[in-house]
């Protein structure tokens, strides 16, 4: 179930270490607190267009995109 997921920590999307790092100083600590923002929100932080797509790679992997539509 996809709402499983979202109480897990950032780290087990397995993103980089620099987005991790970026997501961790913003206080996105879990799944759902980066599931909840958007693309603009994500540039913001200082995440460039290569590390945002892979926020939304591996959170399309657990059934999850920005826009809040449940894939699984």
């Amino acid at each position: 179930m996809v709402s499983a997921y979202l109480e897990n920590d950032i780290l087990t999307l397995n993103l980089n270490k620099k987005i991790n790092q970026i997501l961790k100083e913003n206080e996105i600590n879990s799944i759902e607190d980066l599931w909840i923002k958007n693309r603009a929100n994500l540039k913001k932080m200082g995440l460039n267009d290569k590390e945002i797509k892979e926020v939304i790679i591996k959170l399309e992997l657990i059934g999850l995109d920005l826009n809040k539509k449940k894939n699984k």
